[in-house]
C-alpha cells in the first residue's frame, strides 16, 4: 500500500497567517490529509516556520529585538492559530533548530563535492561603519532610472525598475546612513542549469495530471533557459557557513544559506525530528523520503510554484541518494478580500489570529474553513467577502446541513427517546445490497450508474434516491478529491444532504407516526445512517461540528486528524453503507451553527475601515503641469516582437518592440505579472523620447506604460484593437 507525504509551504515567520495563506497552502493540504486518513491511507503531514532571510533581521531591527524573538514570536502564535484552525499537521517543525542546519549544510557540502557550486567574486556595498556587506533591502539611494531618492537596493518603487545596487546613485546604509563602499565578496551558485534535461523530462512526465497553470509556469522558466542562482549571502542570521570544512575559514566568515536555499530542506528536517520524537529513530524519515512507495503531494501558492516543480526537484536529484519528487504540486492562485489583494501595509487583511479573537467558538472556525473552501481560488484569483462568509452558513450550513441534524434529532427525540428506532433488518440489508449493485456497476464514467438495474423488495423509491444520493456523493467526491478539485469534491457532498432534507420531506415523518409507526421508524433510521454519513465526508471541511455529531452516536470521533501516519479503517467507503445499530442513543442539544445576524458582518466590515483605494484615484493638483510640458512627452504604440527573461533579476523582462519601423529595445519590471508569452505580439503604449537607461546592465530605449492599483495588482497599457499599427501617436 502506497504511503503519502504532504507538505505545505513553511509560512515566513515574520509575521501573521492571515485568510489568503490559509486558502493558498494550508486549508486544502489539511482537507485533502484528512480526506486520505479517514479512507485508510497511510499519511504523514509536514509543515513549520520558515525563518532565516534578510526580512527576518529588518523586522527584528523596527521591533529593536533580536531576530530569535521575532522568530519565536510568530513561529508560536502562528502554531497556536493553526491548531485552532484545525489543521491536521503531524509536525510543525522550524528551520531555527541544529536539525534543519545540518541537513542544509549536509546538501550544500554534496553539492560542492559533487561540482554542483561554481564560487564567484563579485561586487557588493558595504557599510565600514556596520561592517557587513549590505544585502539589497539595506541600501537606499537614487534610481539610476527615474531619479526618486527612495529607491531600495535593487528595486525602485516609484518606477518599478530593477538593478544591480551598485548602480544606485548616492547609496546610503540603512543601518548607519553612512554612505557604503564598494568591495568584493565572494559567493557560491548553484549550477542550475545543468539539470535543465532533467527538469524538462521530469514537468512533462506531468503533462496530464498537473495543474495548468504549475506547468505553464514551469514551462516558462525552462524555456528561457535555467541560469546559476546564487546560494549564499553575506548575512549573519541563517545557516552558516563556517562549518563547511572544505573551503577557507576566511572565505565562509559571514556567509549564510541563502533563504530560497535552505526552507524547502525544512520539509526533510521536519521528517527527521517526527521521527525521532514519534518513532525513535530519526533516520526512519528515509522511508518517507526515500521510498519510492510514498506519494509526495507538495502543496503552494502560485508565487511558489517553480520553487517546488524545478528548484526544489533539481536539488534532491542532485543528491542521487533515493530522494523522491512531488508527485503532484497543486498550487493555488490568490484569495482576495473584499475585492482587492491583501496588504498589511494598508491594513487590508484579515489574520487567522484576530478572526480566532473575534469567533472564538469552534463552529464558527468551520464556517471560515467553509467558506475558504467553497472560494478556494483553484483555477484563477478569488474573493473572501465578510458577506458571502455569512450566506456560506445561514444558507448552507445551517439551512442544509444543520437543518437536516437538526430536525431529525429533534424528531427522534420527541418520539423516539432519542433511540435509533428498531427496523426490519432486511431493509439494511437491502441497503447494502443497492451499494454493492452500484460498485459492481461502476463505470469511468460514472454519471451512467442507477439504480434503475436493481429489483427492491422492501425499499421504496424514496429509499432508493437516498441511498443512490449517497453512493453518488461519495464516489464523485473522491473522483474530484484525487483530481485535487475540492470545491467541487464538497459540493458533492452537500448533495447528500440536500437529498436528506428532500427525503425526510418526502417521508413526512410527522405524518407517518400517526398512520404506519413502522415507515416512520424506518425514516428516522435512515436519517440518522445518513447523518452519520455526513459526520463522516463533512469531517474534513468542518472537522468540529462533525466531532460534536459523532460523539452524539457515543463514540470516540473520527475526523481525520493528526493519527503519527498509523492508518485507520477505511471509513469514507465504508459510510456509504447503513452502520449505526438500533438502540444507539443520538442526542444532539444544541445547534450546530447558528445564524450569523447582519450586525455581527457589519462590525466586521467596519474593522476594514474605508475601502483601501478610496483615496488612491484622487488627483494632487498642488504639482500641476502645463499643456507644454505635457506635449514634451511623446506616447506611441508599440509591437512585442520579442520577450525573455533577464537572467539573475526575477521581476524583469527583456522586450524587443517596433515603433512603426523602429526597433527598439526595454526593459521592463513586469515579470511577476506577465510571462513571455502572453505579452508577445501585443501592441503596448510607450514613452518614446526618454533617455535611455541601463537596468542590471542591459539598456533599455524607452519606457511602457501600465496602470498599477495601491496593492499593487498591474496591467499593461494595449490598445483594444490587436492589429492596431505600431508608431501610432497618442493624443
Amino acid at each position: 500500500m502506497n504511503q503519502i507525504l504532504i507538505t505545505s509551504a513553511l509560512p515566513y515567520a515574520n509575521g501573521y497567517i492571515h485568510l489568503g495563506h490559509l486558502a493558498g497552502a494550508y486549508l486544502p493540504a489539511d482537507i485533502y490529509a484528512r480526506y486520505l486518513r479517514l479512507s485508510g491511507k497511510k499519511v504523514l503531514y509536514v509543515c513549520g516556520s520558515d525563518e532565516h532571510g534578510v526580512a527576518i533581521t529588518i523586522s527584528a531591527e523596527k521591533e529593536n529585538t533580536t531576530p530569535e524573538k521575532i522568530i519565536d514570536k510568530y513561529h508560536f502564535a502562528n502554531y497556536e492559530a493553526f491548531q485552532k484552525f484545525g489543521m491536521s499537521f503531524d509536525i510543525y517543525s522550524r528551520t531555527s533548530i541544529e536539525e534543519h542546519h545540518q541537513i542544509a549544510l549536509e546538501f550544500f557540502a554534496d553539492f560542492l563535492r559533487k561540482g554542483h557550486l561554481v564560487e564567484k567574486e563579485e561586487e557588493q556595498f558595504f557599510d565600514p561603519k556596520a561592517n557587513m556587506f549590505l544585502p539589497d533591502r539595506y541600501v537606499e539611494g537614487i534610481c539610476p532610472n527615474c531619479g526618486s531618492d527612495k529607491a531600495r537596493g535593487d528595486q525602485c518603487d516609484s518606477c518599478g525598475a530593477y538593478y544591480n545596487q551598485i548602480e544606485l546613485k548616492n547609496p546610503r546604509s540603512i543601518i548607519t546612513g553612512e554612505t557604503p563602499e564598494v568591495r568584493k565578496t565572494t559567493h557560491w551558485y548553484f549550477k542550475f542549469q545543468n539539470f535543465q534535461k532533467f527538469l524538462e523530462n521530469y514537468i512533462e512526465s506531468h503533462s496530464q495530471d498537473w495543474k495548468d497553470n504549475v506547468l505553464q509556469q514551469s514551462r516558462s522558466w525552462l524555456k528561457l533557459g535555467l541560469t546559476e542562482r546564487a546560494i549564499t549571502r553575506d548575512l549573519l542570521w541563517g545557516v552558516k557557513l563556517e562549518k563547511i570544512t572544505d573551503i577557507p575559514r576566511e572565505k565562509t566568515a559571514g556567509k549564510a544559506l541563502y533563504v530560497w536555499f535552505d526552507a524547502v530542506l525544512g520539509y526533510i528536517s521536519a521528517t527527521k525530528v517526527w521521527a525521532r520524537n514519534t518513532l525513535k529513530n530519526e533516520e526512519e524519515y528515509a522511508n518517507w523520503w526515500k521510498n519510492p512507495e510514498t506519494d509526495y503531494y507538495a502543496f503552494i501558492g502560485k508565487d511558489n510554484i517553480v520553487f517546488h516543480t524545478l528548484i526544489f526537484p533539481a536539488m534532491l536529484y542532485a543528491r542521487e541518494d533515493g530522494y523522491i519528487l512531488p508527485k503532484n504540486v497543486p498550487a493555488n492562485e490568490f484569495l482576495n478580500l473584499e475585492g482587492q489583494k491583501f496588504s498589511k501595509s494598508r491594513n487590508w487583511s484579515i489574520d487567522l489570529q484576530d478572526f480566532l479573537n473575534d469567533f472564538p467558538e469552534p463552529h464558527f472556525v468551520d464556517v471560515l474553513r467553509y467558506s475558504l473552501l467553497m472560494n478556494l481560488p483553484e483555477q484563477r484569483d478569488a474573493d473572501f467577502t465578510w458577506k458571502d462568509f455569512q450566506t456560506k452558513n445561514n444558507s448552507e450550513l445551517a439551512a442544509i446541513f444543520g437543518n437536516f441534524i437538526n430536525r431529525t434529532s429533534q424528531f427522534l427525540s420527541k418520539n423516539f427517546n432519542s433511540s435509533i428506532p428498531e427496523i426490519d433488518l432486511e431493509l439494511l440489508l437491502e441497503w447494502k445490497q443497492v451499494v454493492n449493485y452500484l460498485d459492481d456497476t461502476y463505470s469511468a464514467n460514472i454519471d451512467n450508474s442507477s439504480c434503475d438495474g436493481f429489483s427492491a423488495k422492501l425499499l421504496n423509491n424514496n429509499d432508493l434516491l437516498l441511498i443512490y444520493s449517497i453512493w453518488y456523493g461519495i464516489e464523485k467526491s473522491k473522483f474530484y478529491l484525487n483530481k485535487f478539485r475540492l470545491k467541487e469534491a464538497f459540493f458533492e457532498i452537500m448533495n447528500i444532504a440536500r437529498a436528506a432534507n428532500k427525503y425526510f420531506n418526502d417521508e413526512a415523518p410527522w405524518k407517518s407516526i400517526k398512520e404506519n409507526p413502522l415507515l416512520a421508524a424506518k425514516t428516522l433510521n435512515f436519517c440518522i445512517q445518513v447523518a452519520n454519513t455526513l459526520s463522516i465526508t463533512l469531517a474534513p471541511v468542518i472537522p468540529f461540528a462533525c466531532e460534536k455529531l459523532q460523539e452524539s452516536f457515543g463514540r470516540k470521533p473520527e475526523t481525520g486528524s493528526s493519527n503519527n501516519a498509523v492508518p485507520v479503517e477505511n471509513l469514507w467507503d465504508k459510510s456509504k453503507f447503513p452502520t449505526i445499530a438500533s438502540g444507539t442513543k443520538f442526542e444532539l442539544k444544541q445547534v450546530l451553527f447558528p445564524i450569523i445576524e447582519d450586525k455581527t458582518i457589519e462590525l466586521q466590515i467596519s474593522k476594514l475601515g474605508m475601502q483601501p483605494d478610496n483615496n488612491s484615484n484622487v488627483v494632487d493638483v498642488s504639482n500641476l503641469m502645463s499643456i507644454d510640458d505635457f506635449r514634451k512627452i511623446e506616447l506611441r504604440t508599440a509591437k512585442v516582437i520579442e520577450a525573455e527573461r533577464v537572467a539573475k533579476a526575477e521581476k524583469l523582462l527583456k522586450l524587443q518592440i517596433q515603433i512603426g519601423e523602429e526597433n527598439r529595445q526595454l526593459v521592463a519590471g513586469i515579470a511577476k505579472y506577465y510571462d513571455p508569452s502572453e505579452i508577445i505580439g501585443k501592441t503596448i503604449v510607450v514613452v518614446a523620447n526618454l533617455q535611455p537607461a541601463k537596468l542590471f546592465g542591459i539598456e533599455s530605449q524607452g519606457m511602457l506604460l501600465a496602470a498599477k492599483t495601491s496593492d499593487g495588482r498591474l496591467s499593461l497599457i494595449t490598445t483594444m484593437e490587436p492589429n492596431f499599427p505600431s508608431g501610432a501617436e497618442i493624443s
